[in-house]
């Protein structure tokens, strides 16, 4: 079986394959990079105990991360999990995705996963967003080639500055508006923050698609606030939960 991670600056999902390719669970915890290795190795020895899985059970281990002060105790717990040291998605590692950045390795390990599972999964072009911590829109060009892409502050995260800022304005959750034009404090900022950020999407997209006459790319979304934002979009969006994962699953057999 094999362990996929990835380190996110808000949260870290693992999930777990067995050797058909069958994503048995996905979880997540938060993101602490004051936890020791053995914190995280209690961590993950919870996760499998309530699921009901065996750690001895596990074969190999792969991470992806953007949160460079969690990755050593990330690494030195796997190792004593697993008796050998996990995989990380990083350079040297082998993606199989022409990356056209100026700087290759400025391009996040999670959106480089996104990007290998969204080129086995649909055809190209693909217009890829992750919403995360960041919400990150990413173009895969028909060459399937990575080009580059555009990245804003989160949905959450521009929620928390709207509040952290303001002396009126409270927490929400995000959640489906009511409707598109609010009624009391609470469903403006929900209608604002959902139809604003699908708009903005939208936009985004349209011009993407403006540099590509005559095709036709796939849209997917993954990341924790997609689900919430997508169904808003005017343009058809998928949502990939797991795209992350099975990102991680293909780059894990290249280099197996």
């Amino acid at each position: 079986m094999l362990l996929a991670i990835d380190v996110g600056n808000s949260n870290i999902s693992i999930g777990l394959f067995d050797r058909n390719r069958e994503l048995k669970f996905l979880s997540s915890i938060d993101t602490d990079s004051r936890k020791t290795a053995d914190q995280i190795g209690i961590d993950l020895m919870n996760l499998f105990q309530l699921y009901g899985y065996d750690l001895k059970d596990l074969t190999g281990a792969i991470f992806s991360s953007v949160v460079p002060p969690i990755n050593f105790m990330m690494e030195k717990a796997l190792t004593k999990l697993l008796g050998k040291p996990p995989m990380i998605v990083g350079p040297g590692v082998k993606t199989g995705l022409n990356i056209r950045m100026e700087v290759h390795n400025q391009l996040g390990a999670d959106i480089v996963a996104n990007a290998v599972a969204a080129l086995e999964k649909y055809p190209a072009p693909i217009i890829m967003i992750d919403m995360g911590t960041a919400t990150t829109v990413s173009y895969i060009s028909q060459q399937r080639s990575y080009e580059g892409g555009m990245m804003f502050p989160g949905v959450r995260l521009s929620l928390d500055a709207l509040s952290d800022h303001t002396a009126q304005l409270p927490d929400i959750a995000l959640q489906h508006p009511k409707n598109l034009i609010g009624k009391n404090t609470e469903d403006c900022m929900r209608s604002g923050i959902v139809y604003g950020t699908a708009g903005m999407l939208d936009g985004l997209i349209d011009r993407l698609k403006e540099t590509m006459p005559g095709q036709s790319p796939t849209i997917v979304a993954t990341g924790s606030n997609a689900p919430v934002i997508v169904r808003y979009c005017r343009n058809r969006v998928v949502y990939d939960k797991y795209l992350l994962m099975e990102g991680l699953y293909q780059i894990y057999q290249k280099n197996k």
